[in-house]
């Protein structure tokens, strides 16, 4: 794709996308679905006209797939197909006056859908100048990759931040039947489609971490009779055994470079934070408490691990550096703040929060001490920020059910995405992927 970016008048823009792609058709469906609760105060007035596919049977909408991906994302208002006037496919078939009647800001036409044997240029974002340029081709199998990377452009040109419907989701189903769980470790894109199936087992999974690179999992599972770690690629499937020791095997959490797993093992009969060097397959002990020591994450640089101890009296958050093995607690307002998850700034700590009684997500800014509850159900639990900090996904509870939420961390935008089937908890939210 190659994308270009001009102006047409200070209150009005035009993206123009035309996408070439060879078609060899390919089932899609997704078992998660959105359902957008709360938006931004002021959205940005957008409309996606419907693109054209010169007649070709195609199996995804694109234009509604970037509809749904700048819906969800909580800033954007969409104008309604029945609404518009026309469904432009070029600039000159565009009459600004129709679309400043909608009261639309922005406005994605599409050329049509064409069938080629070698890569073209296939995007053109035109106003006075050439902001950005991108190209990509794909096949129909990618049509679902190709709308995201439109919806992420489009996304990064407008808020300056970069977007990420082009990343995957990972969590756990569970699923009751004649008194028997199934557990499915799934991936999905980042609006629940295309849900793959990672690992099924009739015992518990849990806590699946991304490496770096986004092409493999780490995870829990209680399949040989006990908890263990697996290290698995998620082309091809390929699955490696990393703990096999008596007691707790728990909370992987991959190393901003993916050579070390920094993980919780109770072999010397207490949960304590210990490093996996994954190549040398070497155990290195960090922490040496009574209390309970869990649920490690790395700070950005690699060089502290942030933790949940009960050290205190309570569980708390804990800062370890990894150099002096030097210990600092982290959190001190509520009785409870466990589950650390920090978002790629560095400064900012998702954490489970409760003042009194109920579980909430908050953030707490590292630099300046101040607490924000993000949530208002009960039983918010594993949170996950997005590569871009911006949103972060989290497990809760909606009629009985167990089911993903997602929340802006300022908490104006607000979404569920409730599984068709059974409970959908342990989520993951994948790095940027290359």
């Amino acid at each position: 794709m190659l994308f270009r970016s001009l102006m047409t008048t200070k209150t009005f823009h035009i993206i123009v996308v035309s996408m070439v792609i060879v078609f060899t058709p390919v089932a899609a469906w997704g078992e998660l679905v959105i359902r957008v609760t709360q938006g931004n105060d002021k959205p940005t007035m957008i409309a996606v006209a419907p693109m054209s596919t010169n007649g070709i049977q195609v199996l995804e909408d694109i234009s509604a797939i970037v509809e749904s991906d700048l819906l969800r994302s909580g800033l954007f208002k969409i104008i309604p197909r029945q609404d518009m006037l026309a469904f432009p496919q070029h600039l000159d078939d565009v009459y600004y006056r129709d679309w400043r009647l909608l009261g639309s800001e922005y406005l994605v036409i599409g050329a049509k859908l064409l069938i080629a044997d070698e890569p073209t240029p296939a995007l053109d974002v035109t106003a006075q100048k050439t902001v950005f340029k991108h190209r990509v081709t794909g096949t129909e199998a990618q049509i679902r990759d190709l709308a995201h990377l439109v919806s992420d452009k489009v996304y990064k040109e407008i808020t300056g931040i970069r977007g990420v419907f082009s990343t995957r989701l990972a969590y756990v189903t569970a699923e009751l039947n004649d008194n028997k769980f199934t557990y499915r470790l799934n991936v999905s894109d980042s609006d629940g489609a295309r849900e793959q199936l990672v690992l099924e087992s009739t015992q518990p999974i849990m806590s699946p971490s991304w490496s770096p690179k986004g092409d493999e999992l780490a995870y829990v599972s209680f399949e040989t009779g006990r908890p263990a770690i697996w290290r698995q690629r998620l082309v091809g499937g390929q699955r490696i055994q990393l703990t096999n020791v008596s007691g707790l095997n728990g909370a992987p959490s991959w190393s901003p470079d993916g050579s070390m797993l920094a993980l919780v093992l109770s072999k010397d009969g207490n949960p304590e934070i210990y490093l996996l060097d994954l190549t040398s397959n070497k155990l290195s002990r960090l922490t040496r408490h009574f209390a309970i020591d869990t649920e490690p994450t790395w700070t950005p640089d690699g060089k502290n691990l942030l933790f949940t101890s009960d050290r205190g009296g309570t569980p708390q958050i804990y800062k370890l550096t990894i150099a002096s093995n030097a210990v600092e607690r982290i959190t001190f307002k509520g009785n409870y703040n466990a589950r650390p998850s920090l978002a790629p700034d560095g400064r900012t700590l998702v954490v489970v929060h409760r003042e009194s009684s109920v579980f909430h997500i908050a953030t707490l800014d590292l630099k300046t001490g101040r607490m924000l509850e993000l949530t208002e159900t009960r039983l918010d639990e594993s949170p996950t920020v997005a590569p871009n900090g911006a949103m972060l996904i989290y497990a809760t509870k909606q009629a009985g059910r167990g089911v993903l939420s997602a929340v802006s961390l300022d908490a104006g935008v607000k979404y569920f995405l409730p599984a068709k089937i059974g409970d959908v908890r342990e989520p993951a939210w994948s790095p940027f992927l290359r």
